[in-house]
């Protein structure tokens, strides 16, 4: 990966498209990429949807390579959602693909001085951007169809759906798996919105004629790769739990210990948890689609295999295994424990192209506001369709739980910097807390996973309800979970790597074995804290300040059950968290 794609959407004869050699971002990959290139190049005060903002679409350092688990892929902005820096990660085969053909990154600079919609087609010898208003409100289902149709199925595409195309705060943008569907989404803090005010609809990838990147070191690459594999292997979650039963698998363990939040946030325990449980999810797939359909890996390298394929009661396809957070989202969050249910919005969600995490939690306050009932799953489908449709009513709720909350003068609305929290809830798991509160990036459980020590005794234990040790363990994690997000690789590899020192050292093996480098552990940590010293630099340009590191005041005051416990940690030690 030796350029860098720039394509101007205001060049005064329409959009220009240049390449251009990596200078001064030599060396990065992934959130690395897209973090830096958006702190130096993109005014922290603009407005998100402006010219002056930029999308940043950036393999990992190691994508492209036969490094297992490599194929993520990152996409960066200024946040429509939030105010902030973002960076949205996604599986999918386009992060494998881009890197084959060179690219270190795609950025989307300026705005169309009209309405024109625009494809993007990259291959080995070319680049072109042309008109394509005949895709206009397609959704990513029908529009991947058409893209199969005219260059083959051996393309990846990277695309909007209708809320992208409206600029919705829960936009997000669909990476085609394996398969060349669009079931794979950089779902949080509405990318899919700056894509869409980019004008861009669709990036078709052909790599045909590309080879797999090469090692610097190819016996030293090799070797480590070896090792990594058999470390993920090896470990109860990467090598048995995930892909048995996908990241589903956390709902009985989440529901058990209190901490799954249901009826937007007001208890802890949901009562419908064993139906729409990963072992219950995967029994289904497996009778539906025939044995093996509950484990799939949603990229090409993928050893872990925690996805899956959800088909309906006639065996036809509905959507990917919806995953952990999506099911708690559309499903406990809202009182529904109908799996067929959960896979047809989240299958919406996919086609319209909107975050399953932000929308579950829009659905379940706009069932507080008596929008609908707890519950009612016909309701909450009929409210997703609105979003689709883009009726008056779809627009507020396409904008996320903080707008549909303020518009509909409902109180308990769980977002931190205007993002939803995913399916852990802070007062039952404190880390998670410090980490939804403090993390550059809004309410994100990825930023810093301490379900980890708090549930799972991974990488250690904290007690989950008390405050002692979370600040600690969240700034590590989060540190960690950045340089994790700059290689390309699963964050998912994190649980084999806390727990396993050799599997630990085998990805830094495998990094110096395929860059020609000598890191050591510190410096994987250094990269860490440097990308989060530039994210934090731009929100603070941005206006952000120590007041919005904090939860909402609600999950202080009223105790959860069953724990009957608030949120315990502090604000003067949730300043602490960037004290490194």
């Amino acid at each position: 990966m030796d350029k860098i794609l720039r394509i101007n959407m205001s060049g005064a004869n329409g959009p220009e498209i240049n390449t251009v050699s990596l200078g001064e971002y030599k060396g990065l990959g992934g959130r690395a990429m897209t973090s830096t290139i958006v702190a130096k190049e993109v005014p922290p005060t603009c407005h998100a949807l402006s010219a002056e903002n930029k999308l940043v679409i950036a393999p990992g350092l190691l994508s492209g390579s036969a490094a297992a688990m490599s194929g993520r892929i990152s996409v960066g902005c200024k946040s429509p959602l939030t105010g902030g820096i973002k960076e949205a990660n996604s599986g999918g085969q386009p992060s494998q693909v881009l890197a084959r053909l060179g690219y270190a990154a795609i950025v989307l600079e300026g705005k169309p001085k009209d309405d024109t919609l625009y494809k993007v087609v990259i291959t080995k010898d070319d680049v072109s951007i042309s008109p394509a208003n005949e895709l206009k409100m397609h959704g990513n289902y029908d529009l991947v169809e058409k893209m199969k149709t005219q260059y083959g199925d051996k393309i990846a595409c990277i695309s909007i759906g209708q809320a992208g195309e409206m600029k919705l705060g829960a936009a997000s943008i669909a990476f085609t798996d394996m398969e060349l569907r669009p079931t794979r989404h950089a779902g949080r803090g509405g990318v899919g919105a700056v894509m869409g005010a980019k004008g861009v609809k669709v990036i078709v990838l052909d790599d045909t004629g590309t080879a797999m990147r090469q090692p610097k070191n190819p016996d030293a690459f090799k070797e480590a790769n070896k090792a990594f594999v058999a470390g993920l292997r090896k470990h109860p979650v990467t090598g048995q739990g995930l892909p048995a039963y996908g990241t589903n698998v956390l709902t009985n363990v989440v529901n058990e210990a209190g901490g799954y939040p249901t009826f937007n946030f007001k208890q802890g325990q949901f009562e419908g948890a064993s139906k729409i449980s990963g072992e219950a999810q995967a029994e289904l797939e497996n009778t539906r689609g025939g044995e093996g359909s509950a484990t799939h890996g949603c990229h090409r390298g993928c050893v872990i295999r925690c996805s899956g394929t959800f088909f309906d009661k006639n065996g036809r396809f509905v959507t990917k295994q919806p995953e952990y957070e999506t099911v708690w989202a559309h499903g406990g969050n809202c009182g529904i424990d109908d799996l067929d249910a959960i896979a047809l919005i989240d299958r919406m969600d996919d086609d319209f192209g909107v975050d399953t995490i932000e929308m579950g939690a829009t659905i379940a306050v706009a069932m507080d506001a008596g929008l609908a009932k707890f519950g009612d799953a016909e309701a909450a489908i009929r409210l997703v369709k609105e979003v689709g449709q883009g009726t008056p009513l779809g627009r507020i709720l396409g904008s996320g739980a903080a707008v549909t909350g303020r518009v509909f003068g409902v109180e308990r609305i769980p977002v931190v910097k205007g993002q939803s929290m995913p399916a852990y809830d802070p007062r039952a798991v404190q880390g998670m807390g410090v980490t939804y509160a403090t993390t550059t990036m809004g309410a994100d459980h990825t930023a810093g996973y301490a379900v980890t020590a708090n549930l799972l005794s991974v990488g250690g234990t904290v007690d989950p309800l008390k405050p002692q040790g979370q600040v600690e363990l969240s700034r590590n994690l989060q540190i960690a979970t950045t340089a994790i997000d700059a290689t390309g690789m699963c964050l998912f590899i994190a649980f084999a790597i806390l727990d396993q020192p050799d599997t630990f050292q085998s990805l830094i093996d495998l990094i110096n074995g395929f860059t020609g480098l000598s890191m050591t552990a510190d410096d994987v940590t250094n990269l860490g804290k440097s990308i989060l010293i530039h994210e934090r630099n731009f929100n603070k340009a941005a206006g952000l300040t120590a007041a919005h590191d904090r939860l909402p005041d609600y999950f202080k005051n009223e105790p959860l059950s069953p724990h009957k416990i608030t949120f315990n940690v502090s604000d003067e030690e949730l300043d602490q968290v960037f004290n490194f």
